[in-house]
């Protein structure tokens, strides 16, 4: 029991930073990106990705060494919907990170650049769709932790 409840403590403190973190890309995002800015919103991004990191390492274990054990997950549907959100969420957020990445480096290389407003809100757009689609997630957690997916 106490394995179950402090990989749950894991798990959810790896979301609920996952979500602190994309919520500040969001701000960011948002904002005239100068030098300060764009090194922070990378920073952001590295944090989110580890994060997300930490909460599929933590789910995964949660499912193989929880209470519940793999076979009350991986029997219904519901996890692998939250899979599929999950490796959604991720492919979209590699566009922003290689773009956020791409506007950093230019910056550096000539300080007089400004990111292009058509990108910076096509960036916006999709880290919105992130948040978004991350979003559903959590509900079908809690179909799934009911046991209404099986």
């Amino acid at each position: 029991m106490w394995l179950d409840a402090i990989l749950a403590y894991l798990h959810f403190t790896a979301i609920f930073l996952l979500f602190a973190f994309l919520t500040v890309e969001v701000v960011l995002i948002r904002q005239p990106l100068d030098m300060r800015n764009l090194r922070l919103l990378g920073r952001m991004d590295i944090w989110y990705f580890a994060s997300a990191i930490g909460a599929l390492v933590t789910g995964f274990a949660r499912a193989a060494f929880g209470a519940k054990g793999g076979d009350f997950y991986f029997g219904a549907w519901p996890i692998y919907v939250k899979i599929g959100l999950f490796l959604l969420v991720a492919g979209i957020s590699i566009k922003p990170t290689m773009t956020f990445i791409r506007w950093r480096r230019t910056l550096e290389a000539e300080p007089g650049w400004q990111v292009p407003a058509a990108e910076q809100a096509a960036m916006r757009r999709l880290v919105f769709i992130e948040v978004h689609l991350a979003a559903l997630i959590p509900v079908f957690a809690v179909i799934m932790s009911r046991g209404l997916g099986h």
